[in-house]
């Protein structure tokens, strides 16, 4: 039987898996089909993990556990010292009080992502001192808010802690556990237990029954049962228990064995077999009290059940022998059975939860007392962070005659809450049609607008919210969070006059209704919403918006006042300041478990330092975004986070995942409807080809984007980031008409703005214009002052750009030590960064720069660009216009090469050079 105490012998996958801890985190996954012997080896591994010093923390989960908030990770964490979580944020320690139902635990509603960082955090400092072994007895049986736990926690790990789990698994491959993940994936194992052999049924029989079978009646036996250890003990109990005349009647299923064990049961003895089957965690005084026994007496019926195999006693607490057992008391005792013990625990039990639980199964019709209990425990469970388990209870509510607008309201909040959105979207969704207009429609059109907006369709979001609107005009608040919800939607979608009369109209009623944290909300969108479309920072208003931000106010980060004044730092080049203030609410978050804030503070995190020429830390961040956007789940979070990654990957060089990543970053924008969520994967792109000299590609994929981006109504780094790469493009295919409008809008928002990366590449791009136009020396002038400008920008990539432009330049005019100089170093800067595919520019311009006569018949480096261009089609104007050369000087580098390879043209030539 699987709960046998019974040690077998050490299990290799155990004994690995013991060992893989102390490198970090590791798992292994006990999998089986009932019966077989997964609990008798995790009871093995649990020893041998105390054996070697580790700390453990088991618990083992039960099918009425399935609907008690935190029943198993509070068994978890139920034996450490209260000192082990003194460091931990007060909001962590107030989170483990309610989940540990510890006390009153007053204070403001706890978030189930302050709660799982706080398990988390209390794992960490456990393994400090020591190696962690998390344990938990079929995981399939685990309620929804200690899943959640586990699974963030798990995702998260990195101490020497281990994940010892077991799951029912009836076939091969057949498992549910998808939501658990390691860092490292390949960290966690899967281990199927198998049959036992006849050689391992014979030992097992021989020590329970205390008889050996003959070898015909052993191979039936293991036939029969196909080696399933609970399923052979009952055949071989039967056969032992078989009558002269002849064959006992064996048991065809696990099902029926679970009969002929209970069968015969005394009445009184199964009364409280059925208390015990119908709660989470049986003790002998809540029995009692629901049998309306004393202690004694069901601790005398306990211990006759306990002979009998059926139930384990350690001290009051009380443990049926196999769940199979409980689900098969539970179900043979009837319907009407159940729900008079329902009834009688009911009435014994006062948590909250677990009261209306009882409550809500012991109902078979609507019951004024039974609904406001559940809408009680309904709003415990969400105080104490369980928002799966209010929804749960409301649903309760709902089957049974309580099916209000309001619960399917308040039901959907919570499962978005928990990340069930597929759930929160129906319910609203079938819910909107029959809703009376008012302010409870317009909060539920809100809720659906968010759902459908993070799934990225844009167009739908912004039509709910317009209806919510219409429906909210009696309520200022609901306008004013209304209003600005379609405001951040239409800059998403790049409709600016919308965006900015919506915000506008948003603060002017939030001013009107003189709420200073609702003013104070509606200034900070009010002032991102417009830095967004180039009218700069309002200094005065952010500062009041700053004034009026309440520390403790738990909105998204776009409504906090710290966080957008955080982001403004970074996109205006004020990057170390930035960088202060994003990890303070980088710590902040962390504190809360809040992965949709944390993946907005990793995108933010990876282009600060992407910005600041640190492209491993940018990696790590871009890593951690994609990681954290897979978490949260919508493909809105998945595009950027692809997007910010697929940045980084191209300024390092790495062709093939940039691509990848902005391809599928594009694929997702393109589904949304929405242009300007195009805007970022495109311009991935954009610079990716630019990097590798693919100038006409450059231009085809800026296409669909330039008429957009002109239309808007200014610029700043964030959503012009690929411009200057645009305008190399078209000055090196000779298109510099085009560019003009380009460079004159950076050069004017440079200076109206006050923006040094605006500047600075503004004087980069027109130095190029001047010099395709043959003006080398005011291209000179102009790029010279262009780095005067990267002076005031901690950008050294740009900065480095810029120095490669200025060392061409000076090469041009024949100064080739000063442009020797130059150009190291500018190769220099983009090999301490790593971005490797400018720093092979920076070596093939420095060598030019050094070239000199010899009678090798290969080519040289300006020689070899001349032909690689050439060979991908460029005309002779164009390669003279990407190269800052004269076309007098590309046909005289033609001609070398053609008598130096032996060809003839520029087919021949691109043969050549593929060979």
């Amino acid at each position: 039987m699987d709960g046998l105490r019974s040690t077998p012998a050490g299990s290799p996958a155990v004994a690995e898996f013991l060992a893989a801890i102390a490198q970090g985190p590791a798992g292994l996954l006990l999998e089986g089909e009932a019966g077989i012997g997964k609990t008798r080896l995790w009871l093995t591994a649990v020893e041998e993990a105390h054996q070697r010093g580790y700390r453990v923390l088991s618990a083992r989960a039960g099918q009425a556990e399935t609907s008690l908030a935190y029943a198993v990770v509070a068994d978890l964490l139920d034996d450490i010292d209260p000192a082990v979580t003194e460091s931990l944020p007060e909001v962590q320690r107030l989170a483990l009080d309610r989940l540990l139902l510890r006390g009153d635990a007053d204070g403001p509603d706890t978030d189930h992502r302050v709660a799982a960082a706080a398990v988390l955090n209390t794992v960490e400092i456990l393994c400090r001192e020591r190696p962690v072994v998390l344990a938990v007895d079929d995981v399939q049986w685990l309620d929804v808010c200690s899943r959640e736990v586990i699974s963030f926690v798990a995702r998260r790990l990195s101490g020497p802690v281990g994940l010892l789990l077991t799951e029912r698994t009836e076939e091969p491959g057949n498992i549910r556990t998808d939501w658990l993940q390691l860092t490292q994936p390949d960290r966690l194992r899967h281990h199927r237990v198998a049959p036992l052999s006849l050689g391992g049924l014979h030992a097992m029989l021989s020590e329970r029954l205390g008889r050996s079978f003959p070898r015909p009646t052993l191979i039936r036996i293991a036939e029969t049962s196909g080696g399933n250890p609970l399923y052979a003990l009952e055949l071989a109990r039967a056969m032992s228990e078989q009558t002269a005349a002849g064959e006992p009647a064996l048991p065809a299923s696990l099902a029926d064995v679970v009969r002929r064990r209970i069968h015969g049961i005394d009445e009184v003895v199964r009364d409280v077999l059925l208390a015990a089957a119908c709660v989470a965690a049986p003790t002998v005084d809540l029995l009692a009290s629901a049998t309306e026994k004393s202690s004694e007496e069901v601790l005398e019926l306990l211990e006759a059940a306990e002979k009998q195999g059926l139930v384990e006693i350690d001290g009051l607490t009380v443990r049926f022998a196999h769940p199979l057992i409980a689900r098969g008391v539970y179900s043979e005792a009837g319907p009407a059975r159940r729900r008079h013990m329902h009834r009688r625990l009911a009435g014994v039990i006062n948590q909250p939860e677990q009261k209306a639980r009882h409550l809500a199964l012991a109902a078979t019709s609507q019951d004024d007392d039974t609904l406001a209990a559940l809408d009680a425990a309904a709003d415990a469970a969400r105080s104490r962070g369980a928002p799966a388990a209010a929804a749960e209870l409301l649903e309760f509510a709902m089957r049974l005659g309580g099916d209000t607008d309001l619960r399917r309201l308040q039901a959907a909040a919570h499962y978005f809450t928990a990340g069930d959105s597929v759930r929160a979207e129906e319910l609203l969704s079938t819910t909107l049609p029959r809703m009376p207009h008012g302010p409870l429609r317009a909060i539920a059109s809100m809720e659906l607008a968010g759902i459908v907006m993070d799934h990225n369709d844009f167009q739908h979001g912004m039509e709910l919210l317009d209806e919510a609107l219409a429906d909210c005009d009696s309520d200022p608040t609901l306008q004013v969070h209304c209003l600005l919800s379609l405001s951040m939607a239409q800059t998403n979608c790049g409709d600016h006059e919308s965006a900015l009369r919506n915000v506008d109209r948003a603060v002017a009623i939030a001013e009107e209704a003189d709420q200073h944290q609702l003013i104070g909300h509606a200034l900070t969108v009010w002032v991102f919403i417009r830095f967004i479309f180039g009218f700069g920072v309002d200094q005065q208003q952010l500062h009041r918006a700053l004034d009026y931000e309440d520390p403790n106010d738990e909105v998204p980060l776009p409504f906090r006042a710290r966080a957008v004044a955080g982001l403004l730092d970074s996109w205006t080049g004020r990057l170390d300041e930035a960088d202060d203030a994003l990890q303070d609410l980088r710590s902040y978050s962390l504190d809360r478990g809040a992965d949709r804030d944390l993946l907005t503070l990793a995108v933010s995190g990876t282009l600060l330092e992407l910005w600041r020429g640190r492209l491993d830390e940018a990696a790590t961040y871009a890593d951690d975004a994609v990681e954290r956007a897979e978490q949260v789940g919508g493909e809105n979070s998945r595009l950027v986070a692809l997007g910010v990654r697929g940045i980084v990957s191209a300024y390092a060089g790495r062709v093939r995942a940039a691509r990848a990543d902005a391809e599928a970053a594009l694929d997702m924008a393109r589904r949304s409807g929405a242009m300007r969520m195009s805007w970022w994967p495109l311009g991935v792109l954009i610079v990716l080809e630019v990097s590798l000299g693919n100038y006409p590609q450059a231009l085809t994929t800026l296409e669909p984007l330039l008429i957009d981006y002109l239309a808007a109504p200014g610029n700043e780094i964030f959503n012009s980031f690929f411009v200057p790469d645009a305008v190399e493009a078209l000055v090196a295919v000779g298109r510099t008409a085009e560019a003009r409008p380009l460079i004159e809008r950076f050069e004017t928002d440079g200076r109206r703005l006050d923006r040094p990366w605006l500047s600075a590449v503004a004087g980069r791009c027109r130095a190029m214009e001047l010099a395709a136009g043959g003006d080398v020396d005011g291209a000179v002038a102009v790029v010279t002052e262009a780095m005067d400008h990267h002076e005031r920008l901690p950008m050294p990539f740009e900065r480095a750009r810029t120095a490669l432009l200025l060392g061409q330049l000076q090469r041009r005019q024949r100064q080739k030590e000063t442009a020797a100089a130059t150009l190291g170093e500018a190769l220099e800067t983009f090999e301490s960064i790593g971005a490797t595919l400018w720093a092979q520019r920076a070596r093939e311009e420095l060598a030019r720069v050094n070239v000199r006569p010899t009678r090798d018949q290969g080519l040289t480096p300006s020689e070899r660009r001349v032909a690689e261009l050439a060979a991908s089609g460029m005309s002779n104007r164009d390669i003279a216009a990407a190269l800052f050369i004269s076309i007098k000087t590309v046909e005289a580098n033609l001609g070398r090469v053609y008598r130096k390879l032996g060809v003839r043209g520029r087919v021949a030539l691109a043969r050549k050079l593929d060979e």
